[in-house]
């Protein structure tokens, strides 16, 4: 009952649906292509070679999932690989990172036939689905088709439990019907188990098996030693957060250059314009390779280049957690060797945030004006900048392995073929 009053919801919100993908594609024209794609309707002719299925909603995911799609072509080449999306900066980020060696879609919006009609179109022999990606329909398709289905990497904060729990007639068939889970965490196991997942076990974090493309680390590096100025990056920051950090900057000491980067990229016009109401106009990297020693923001407004903006970066503050988003990936900045400065709410990266925290790799405010003080305190002080990008580099080193435990379950998978869930 609960899945037919959904799927109702689902189909009388079609025109709204509609309207949402032309006025994103005015500023994202990727939302404009393919749109028969999210309704289970695809012009390709399907492969003749089994395949392997994954899907990444959008960008964060797109790279969180790099290493594991490699290992699953590396370890099944007669398999064709499929990778499905949602935004169209994911879609962007999956070409930058697969090009052609994997097919790339659109996920069929959740209607019962959009999601037979991609299951029927592209045969999966398994499905991953990153994060936190349980869609009703689409599970309980998977299951008609004798697809297992994994839910990879999986997180599920505090406040997701309560938002399922409250949707529990709808959430807990579709939970209960993964065949298996790998859980980010111990209390991202918890959660998935009491809402109602049957085979869940701890696999790690996927994103400490990321690796940086060292040509745009390099690039980053060689820009850094060319600017010869501090660089205090602002990184994937959400809407209404810049202008908190900017209001919190102090006078300008003539030498710092603040690296500002939106994670989305539909909202760098109006960064920019922002910039240069508070009198500080941004130079922007699609138009200026390098800053002018006088110019105070510099905006990065390409994609794909989060690997060239950490190693530019002396210090990073971390976005989506100053406006209550629940934070993005700290743990690039890690990676990169870079001090961390993280802002109040970062539930969606809670186990991450309490290593790095632990590690000594990152430091957390309860607001922006604290978070600048603690990011130019760093600047400042460059024993403290190598001894927190020290711990950060060792804290990824140190949790890396969560591709290979992945690979031991889909393998289980493959080789039983089963969509029923074993005891965990």
């Amino acid at each position: 009952m609960w899945r037919v009053l959904y799927t109702l919801g689902l189909y009388a919100a079609v025109p709204f649906i509609l309207l949402r993908l032309w006025w994103r594609g005015w500023r994202e024209p990727g939302y404009h292509r393919h749109v028969a794609e999210r309704f289970g309707r695809y012009v390709e002719e399907p492969g003749t070679r089994p395949l392997l299925w994954v899907h990444a909603v959008s960008v964060g995911e797109a790279r969180a999932s790099a290493a594991l799609v490699r290992s699953l072509a590396a370890a099944h080449p007669d398999h064709e690989l499929l990778v499905t999306c949602m935004t169209a900066a994911g879609r962007e980020t999956l070409k930058e990172l697969h090009g052609e060696s994997v097919q790339i879609a659109w996920l069929p919006y959740d209607y019962p036939g959009s999601v037979r009609r991609f299951l029927e179109h592209y045969r999966p022999r398994l499905a991953l689905l990153m994060e936190t990606e349980i869609w009703p329909n689409l599970v309980a398709a998977c299951r008609d088709f004798g697809v297992p289905v994994l839910l990879a990497n999986a997180r599920m904060s505090g406040k997701s439990q309560l938002a399922y729990q409250r949707w529990r007639g709808l959430a807990q068939p579709a939970i209960a019907a993964l065949t298996a889970v790998c859980a980010q965490s111990e209390e991202d196991a918890a959660r998935l188990r009491a809402l109602g997942a049957r085979r869940v076990e701890v696999a790690g974090n996927l994103k400490f098996d990321s690796t940086p493309d060292e040509d745009l680390r390099s690039a980053g590096k060689a820009w850094r030693a060319r600017l010869a100025r501090p660089v205090l990056l602002l990184a994937s920051t959400r809407e209404g957060e810049e202008k908190m950090l900017l209001d919190a900057m102090p006078a300008w000491d003539e030498k710092r250059l603040v690296l500002m980067v939106p994670r989305h990229p539909r909202r760098f016009d109006e960064v920019a314009a922002l910039a240069a109401r508070d009198g500080f106009p941004a130079v922007r990297r699609s138009r200026d390779p390098m800053p002018a020693a006088t110019d105070r923001i510099y905006l990065g407004d390409t994609m794909g280049e989060m690997d060239f903006y950490y190693a530019a970066a002396d210090v990073a503050v971390i976005g989506g957690s100053f406006a209550q988003r629940g934070g993005q990936n700290l743990i690039e900045a890690c990676a990169a060797g870079v001090p961390v400065v993280l802002g109040p709410s970062m539930f969606n990266f809670a186990e991450t945030t309490r290593l790095a925290l632990a590690a000594g790799a990152a430091i957390q405010e309860r607001d922006a004006a604290g978070a600048i003080a603690q990011a130019l305190r760093i600047l400042a002080d460059e024993e403290l900048r190598n001894r927190m990008g020290a711990a950060g580099k060792a804290l990824c080193d140190a949790h890396r392995g969560a591709t290979q435990k992945h690979l031991l379950v889909c393998e289980e998978l493959l080789r039983t073929g089963t969509t029923e869930p074993a005891p965990g």
